[in-house]
């Protein structure tokens, strides 16, 4: 047996005219594409919020602002019981777009679709998805202060108190 591990992943809800930035990915256990947010796992000395703005540009090319919290959600997916998803969700805007961007590994590309759209295509790539969609759609936010991330570098030798 697989020993448990957690996972620390950002993923980003952007709505531009009522449609939402979603990428087209390949993923493992899984023979067709999927949608999912703009998302990954957070890299070492980077912050969430780095993290978010990140992994938004390197799987759509576009390049975003982090307007506030959605939600922190986590997810064990059945054919992986030994790991588990602990999902930092930012709400973002996009501020610009490249579109000749390369793109990560594993990505057809971005796509701008509706929840219906979304529901309709059974291929959202967990129930995380849908489910950030439909908060945001409620008006869910979180200020970002809400988060605070103490940053250990050689720029920053200040500690809080």
């Amino acid at each position: 047996m697989t020993a448990w591990a957690a996972h620390v992943t950002v993923a980003t809800v952007v709505e531009k005219d009522g449609k939402f930035l979603f990428v087209e990915e390949h993923t493992e256990g899984v023979t067709h594409t999927v949608f999912n947010q703009p998302a990954g796992h957070v890299e070492a000395n980077e912050t969430i919020v780095q993290a978010a703005i990140r992994e938004t540009m390197e799987e759509t090319g576009h390049a975003v602002e982090i307007d506030g919290l959605l939600g922190i959600y986590t997810y064990t997916p059945p054919m992986f019981p030994d790991r588990t998803y602990y999902r930092f969700c930012f709400l973002a805007h996009v501020l610009e777009y490249f579109p000749e961007a390369p793109l990560d590994t594993g990505i057809v590309g971005p796509k701008w679709m509706t929840l219906d759209e979304l529901q309709e295509s059974a291929r959202a790539r967990s129930p995380l998805v849908i489910k950030a969609v439909k908060d945001a759609l409620s008006g869910q936010k979180f200020p970002l202060s809400l988060v605070y991330e103490h940053q250990n570098s050689p720029f920053n030798s200040n500690l809080d108190a």
